[in-house]
């Protein structure tokens, strides 16, 4: 991710929760994680899912995340920590406000929570940058089970048919010189 960041290929703007930010919706590498861990969270969440969406974010400092609860494709999520600078935890608030449950994530640590039902933040950033990584998914057999891929046609796949509409006609251009 850091690479990518280096070389522009991250966005920059169109992240409502924190403008500004590098961020990436949908990577194919995210999505692949997101795939492969999907029994480890089943495992943990005695559910079976279906994987909704990956989200990457690079926070810098000053960054706040307000608090918030998440969309219905969120209804499973995973917060995982990639890498920060310094190496010292930012803690991601869930809960009440007044109580909140602060979790200390360091590189390679994870957070399992219900996103629609926590609300959830974080305070401004302190560190120059952390790499996060979040994956959603929703119960196979719940209410949301149609919110499987972020209803794309696939993982890997950060086009909605919204963006992407039909196709009328293809063109190509003559590829030789005849």
């Amino acid at each position: 991710m850091a690479a990518r960041a280096a070389a522009g290929t991250l966005r920059m703007n169109g992240d409502e929760q924190v403008p500004g930010t590098p961020h990436v919706y949908g990577d194919a590498a995210v999505d692949t994680l997101m795939q492969d861990i999907k029994p480890l969270i089943e495992a943990h969440s005695g559910l079976k899912l279906h994987p909704t969406y990956s989200f990457a974010r690079i926070y810098k400092k000053g960054d706040v995340l307000a608090p918030h609860r998440d969309r219905d494709a969120c209804e499973i999520s995973i917060s995982l920590n990639l890498g920060q600078e310094p190496d010292v935890p930012w803690p991601l608030n869930i809960g009440e406000e007044d109580a909140p449950f602060a979790a200390m994530l360091r590189p390679g640590d994870v957070l399992l929570y219900r996103g629609p039902e926590l609300t959830h933040w974080r305070d401004a950033y302190q560190g120059e940058r952390l790499f996060q990584v979040f994956l959603h998914y929703v119960d196979a057999n719940g209410p949301h089970a149609g919110e499987k891929f972020d209803r794309r046609a696939s993982l890997g796949n950060a086009f909605t048919p919204e963006m992407t509409g039909r196709l009328a006609s293809i063109q190509v251009p003559r590829l030789t010189g005849r």
